[in-house]
């Protein structure tokens, strides 16, 4: 803590913003009481640690500059942030079947996410409202509640999707952008309309195979690990819940 304070002392001394974006709450100690305590994005935190002179930071420097070359490589071929990202599904479990399927549905978010961006639709906001339509319509439940549900956290709920929950999402996506391109969708309000539109569609398959199968499409399963206590592993008895 006290070391803690001095670099910051020093970073504010040399006018660095990290020491701008640092905030205090009331966090709750070891001791059961509740004190000021410094905290800061995820961003600040790795401006702070590259700063301190201390070799057991040595580490996270490494690393930080091993993501930072990485990064360069994908700006100049991006096919290597592909083949990286095909590299940690395989390295979490994920079977090619799978990782196909989640690229394949990377790839029709992308062209309705464009659709989007040429259609009058260019704030954050709006591209997660309208994501919320579509998902809320063809699975039943908000984005949020189906992360909940899986027992995510700050995790991306398609890595933690079943293969059928990979096509559902991309059927319903794929069905809003083509809506949307027939009826012209422009802003929010007509691309609100596509988004339930779509969603609906997928919805009525879901429905459809459910009723033919017995079994729920959307599920609380996840991939966490099995120690997380979080959820179900997917691979295992698929559940209703």
């Amino acid at each position: 803590m006290v070391a803690t304070l001095l670099r910051k002392t020093q970073l504010s001394a040399e006018g660095s913003q990290s020491v701008t974006d640092c905030h205090q709450l009331k966090l709750e100690a070891a001791d059961g009481k509740r004190y000021l305590t410094d905290v800061a994005n995820p961003e600040t935190l790795l401006r702070l640690i590259q700063s301190v002179p201390s070799p057991k930071a040595e580490q996270i420097k490494l690393w930080l500059a091993k993501v930072g070359y990485e990064r360069l490589q994908d700006m100049a071929d991006p096919a290597k942030s592909v083949d990286r990202a095909r590299q940690y599904w395989h390295q979490h479990g994920r079977s090619e079947k799978w990782i196909q399927q989640r690229m394949m549905g990377q790839e029709t978010r992308n062209k309705l996410t464009d659709y989007w961006k040429n259609h009058d639709v260019t704030k954050e906001s709006e591209y997660a409202a309208l994501t919320n339509i579509i998902h809320k319509e063809w699975a039943g439940l908000t984005v949020k509640a189906h992360k909940v549900k899986k027992g995510l956290k700050s995790h991306n709920l398609r890595d933690h999707m079943s293969e059928g929950e990979l096509i559902f999402t991309a059927l319903a996506e794929m069905s809003t952008r083509q809506i949307a391109e027939t009826i012209n969708a422009t802003g929010m309000p007509g691309n609100a309309v596509a988004g339930k539109k779509g969603g609906g569609i997928a919805k009525r398959a879901r429905l459809e195979l459910e009723k033919k199968t017995g079994k729920k499409v959307v599920t609380g399963e996840n991939y966490l690990p099995l120690d997380g206590r979080q959820g179900k592993a997917l691979g295992g008895k698929q559940s209703d819940d």
